[in-house]
């Protein structure tokens, strides 16, 4: 998912660096006023976590390879703005020293990655849990659904992108694109449930999206 240089047209590079620079600048404003001092150290064992989670690439199908996101995972830790802030810093790592994605198309990739896949997946994530009853089963329910579609959805925004730039046509990259992920964020789903259940079996105040959820299978709970 990640945009080499040179796939994107200069108008759509420089919307989505416009997009993704607006959105990290207010994520990082948001954090210096609303992080407390115990999400400080998670937000930068989340970004080291991601980090490392995506230089793992597992086997998907017919020669193709994936690895985890972690766009949805770092929202229901973090909230979804500090989930973007990991995400561009990611990112603009792995740029930089690792030449994975394009500078030009960093800001596109931080969109995709970034808001497409923590931003609005996690509405989708909060939408499903309004609707669903609060115990842990479908707190990591709607997590799984969200952390798919956050794959896919972002995987759907860079095919556009591509379409839109002229270089491969919509017809192509969407079902191609779309196709793959849709296989890749199996694995996005047993990496963000199993990773929630063993924070919330341990530290369920870490995770900010947990609260006003009754659980049935934390640990903490069952003790009680």
């Amino acid at each position: 998912m990640h945009i080499p240089d040179g796939f994107v047209s200069g108008p759509v590079n420089a919307a989505g660096y416009l997009v993704s620079a607006g959105v990290a600048g207010l994520a990082l404003a948001r954090a210096n006023k609303s992080l407390e001092d115990h999400q400080v150290p998670l937000l930068g064992v989340t970004a080291a976590f991601v980090f490392a989670a995506q230089m793992v690439n597992f086997p998907v199908a017919a020669g193709t390879s994936g690895h985890f996101l972690g766009a949805l995972l770092a929202a229901v830790l973090l909230g979804p703005l500090n989930a973007c802030l990991v995400m561009a810093v990611v990112l603009t790592i792995q740029c930089l020293l690792f030449a994975d994605g394009g500078l030009t198309a960093l800001g596109v990739n931080v969109f995709n990655m970034g808001i497409v896949g923590g931003g609005l997946a996690y509405m989708v994530f909060a939408a499903i849990r309004r609707v669903l009853p609060k115990t842990t089963w479908c707190f990591l329910f709607s997590a799984g659904v969200a952390a798919w579609i956050s794959v896919v959805a972002g995987s759907a925004a860079c095919a556009i992108e591509l379409a839109v730039s002229g270089t491969v046509p919509m017809r192509i990259a969407l079902p191609a694109m779309a196709g793959v992920h849709a296989l890749i964020g199996i694995g996005e789903v047993i990496v963000t449930i199993g990773t929630l259940s063993a924070v919330l079996a341990s530290r369920p105040d870490l995770v900010q999206a947990w609260s006003g959820v009754t659980g049935i299978a934390v640990a903490s709970e069952a003790k009680a």
